[in-house]
């Protein structure tokens, strides 16, 4: 719902893990101790085990090994993420942790219930499950901020066609990198018919929520927790405060004409319809709750579609129907069915824009494109699995990006083999790749001047070790 920066999924997973105090082989407790100090931030020893054993294990799923020791590894991306998270309070970058609470309760929820409840859990971490969970929020907004410091960084470097050619010239022509087998496709969507009647029923739910809440009958908050589908409903629907400038737009306009305590009207937004209770407002910051409800649909709603498709399948499979024609005359999405349903590649298109010289890769899926943010859906990629060239699925239920059901077909129209990039065949893949190395140089060049700039401390004990950027030994 609000312009969210994505925090780094890796890195998430690599920090939140396990914590507590461990005994030693001789059973005497071994006390932390900080081995670093970054700005105003400490990194302790159990935090670099930690990172260094999740280094190991994400190192194993992923089948391939480092001759670098990760225990310097994971030291040194601690150092990196401390002074970014040091820099972006010094310059107040805004962030979103709203959803960063979420997570965190979602995560505390799994734990608990893996445990066997809250008291195993405070037994097993040696610690009261508040404790640990003020210790994973602390983390993940650490996290929060320095990406995004970094966002902010490399965020609006782009990079223009000369130098996607010079990037690729500049590749040993027996090192250029290999793109994987891709796949180009087609879809045919339909929405319930109902979709209109559904969004009505969603309008009246929130109406009637929305008198509750005026007339006193019930707390914004508990009807929230109760029936709101984004995560904040946990918290009663209260979101950190922020600027307007966070939410999207309907949302901020909404937003900022409401006075503390009033609620809004309803809201439509890609994410659904919502309704709006401001609770403060100071300076520019909007302490605000909000409902938020999908359409929803009863299951002889949803498969009213799925057999249309189905029909409109076995007249393809026949020859008395082509996809193409198929696509034109009955498919819901407006972006695809004139170009014979053929699904553009829209995740790699929004990230790096779309010059004319890439129009022809602009269609091609990488496996782990499919279930990617703003990709396309894992059960598109599942269909397309049970398919030879040329061939129509039976159709199957999904959702679009904002999370509206709907059903659909598709057809797979071409798998091109894993071959060595080239530069006409290519073009995005290889954008995307000059981009990166031009983001990771820059980044690297700011990241050297604020090294310089802000406090560091490393233990000699750990100084020892192969570091990348060799600044962080002062």
């Amino acid at each position: 719902m609000r312009k969210i920066i994505t925090l780094a999924v890796v890195i998430a997973t690599l920090l939140v893990s396990t914590v507590g105090v461990q005994a030693q082989q001789r059973r005497q407790v071994m006390l932390d101790k900080v081995v670093a100090v970054v700005g105003g931030s400490s990194i302790l020893h159990s935090e670099v085990k930690e990172y260094a054993e999740a280094l190991v294990m994400q190192r194993r799923q992923m089948g391939y090994t480092s001759d670098r020791d990760p225990m310097n590894e994971a030291l040194e991306g601690l150092l990196e993420q401390k002074l970014l998270y040091n820099q972006a309070l010094i310059d107040s970058v805004e962030v979103n942790t709203s959803d960063v609470s979420a997570m965190i309760e979602n995560y505390m929820q799994q734990l608990i219930a893996e445990a066997g409840g809250i008291a195993e859990l405070e037994a097993k971490e040696h610690m009261p499950v508040f404790n640990y969970r003020e210790m994973l929020r602390q983390r993940y907004e650490e996290q929060n901020y320095a990406q995004a410091m970094r966002n902010q960084v490399v965020g609006g470097i782009t990079v223009v066609p000369g130098e996607v050619e010079r990037f690729y010239n500049s590749i040993d022509k027996d090192s250029l990198p290999m793109i994987g087998e891709q796949y180009v496709y087609a879809h045919i969507t339909k929405f319930p018919s109902s979709l209109k009647e559904a969004q009505q029923r969603t309008k009246e739910r929130l109406l009637d929520m929305r008198e509750r809440v005026i007339t006193g009958k019930t707390k914004f908050s508990v009807l929230a927790r109760m029936y709101s589908v984004d995560g904040s409903a946990i918290r009663g629907g209260e979101m950190e405060p922020s600027p307007s400038s966070m939410y999207v737009r309907p949302f901020a306009e909404a937003l900022e004409k409401l006075k503390p305590g009033q609620v809004s009207e309803i809201v439509e937004t890609e994410f659904g319809f919502h309704i709006i209770e401001l609770i403060d407002k100071k300076g520019e910051m909007y302490h605000c709750r909000h409902i938020v409800l999908r359409p929803t649909f009863t299951r002889d709603e949803l498969m009213e579609p799925s057999l249309k498709l189905d029909s409109i399948a076995r007249l393809i499979r026949l020859d008395s129907l082509s996809f193409e024609d198929a696509a034109l005359k009955f498919s819901d999405d407006a972006s695809s069915k004139h170009n014979g349903g053929i699904v553009s590649n829209h995740d790699v298109l929004e990230r790096m824009g779309v010059y004319d010289g890439a129009r022809m890769t602009a269609t091609r899926f990488l496996k782990e494109d499919f279930g990617s943010q703003g990709g396309k859906s894992l059960e598109d990629y599942a269909a397309l699995m049970r398919l030879k060239v040329g061939e129509v699925s039976d159709s199957f239920q999904t959702a679009d990006l904002k999370g509206n059901q709907m059903s659909k077909i598709v057809k797979l129209v071409e798998i091109i083999p894993a071959h060595t990039a080239s530069l006409e065949e290519d073009y995005i893949r290889l954008e995307e790749m000059a981009l990166q190395r031009k983001q990771e140089r820059i980044f690297r060049e700011w990241l050297d001047k604020k090294i310089q700039a802000m406090y560091i401390y490393i233990d000699p004990e750990y100084r020892d070790g192969e570091f990348v950027n060799k600044n962080w030994i002062k």
